[in-house]
């Protein structure tokens, strides 16, 4: 389908695309890989497509014992970062090499999809099991937001109307950590049908959030096993996955992800 017709002004600030933000209907557009998609089919129909993709709001950093993700650093920047490489924030790289496909790789934000907050996208298990922060700008300043209450639902966040995510941020642990992201994909979509995030700790306690299995994703209670976790779960289903063949598939790569994140953990030691 085409669009519905659509207003376009390309910010050349942060302030200017908060200004414009304030007019009714009116949405950010970053690299677009979700938002025109939509867009497309009609579900979404702003009045007014506000182009942040030019901000200065990319960049991988680490400083003061933390990493610094710009909101505007595509998929294939994050997964050739040295900064990545390190066993503790291999997960994000996981992550990024997986999603879609090149062109989308090439395009695609990481502030873009958590915003979007698709049920079945990749990053929002990483973001939590890894205890990442959201730094977010709106007119009024900045605030921060732990990734547990930034999804809220389906598509749904704790941003506000003129409020833009402008970097996320991780806390690099110690040597001695692992982590790793496992999913199994939707052949014709590419999203996860179930997708999991694992941080694995010196000590050898860990933590695992899942994507792909319910409205929003899910933090499992630490260092308990993913199969008595999700027992009594309730687990989304549809024609294709139903739930019992997703709880399966949540458990198995809940399982595959705490193993790849304890190798590189024991790699680290």
């Amino acid at each position: 389908m085409i669009p519905a017709p659509v207003e376009y002004v390309r910010a050349s600030s942060l302030d200017e695309a908060l200004d414009a933000l304030a007019e009714p209907d009116a949405k950010a557009l970053a690299g677009g890989q979700s938002l025109i998609s939509v867009m497309k089919l009609r579900v979404v129909r702003p009045s007014l497509l506000v182009d942040i993709g030019r901000l200065d709001l990319g960049g991988v950093e680490t400083r003061d014992g933390a990493l610094h993700l710009g909101a505007l650093v595509v998929w294939n920047a994050l997964a050739r970062a040295a900064e990545l490489r390190r066993p503790a924030l291999a997960a994000i790289a996981d992550c990024a090499a997986g999603i879609g496909d090149l062109q989308v790789r090439n395009r695609g934000t990481l502030g873009g999809s958590l915003a979007h907050a698709d049920p079945a996208s990749d990053l929002p298990a990483v973001v939590l099991a890894m205890g990442a922060r959201l730094q977010l700008r709106s007119p009024d300043g900045v605030r921060t937001l732990k990734a547990a209450e930034f999804f809220l639902g389906p598509f749904t966040t704790a941003l506000g109307v003129r409020e833009l995510i402008t970097e996320v941020v991780f806390p690099v642990p110690p040597a001695g950590y692992g982590s790793a992201y496992v999913s199994v994909e939707h052949p014709a979509s590419g999203f996860a049908l179930a997708g999991a995030a694992a941080l694995v700790r010196a000590d050898g306690s860990s933590t695992v959030a899942l994507t792909g299995v319910s409205a929003q994703p899910v933090l499992l209670p630490p260092n308990e096993d993913p199969a008595e976790a999700l027992a009594e779960a309730e687990i989304f289903g549809d024609g294709f996955a139903p739930a019992e063949y997703r709880r399966h598939l949540a458990v198995t790569v809940a399982r595959r992800a705490l193993e790849r994140a304890a190798d590189r953990a024991e790699e680290d030691r």
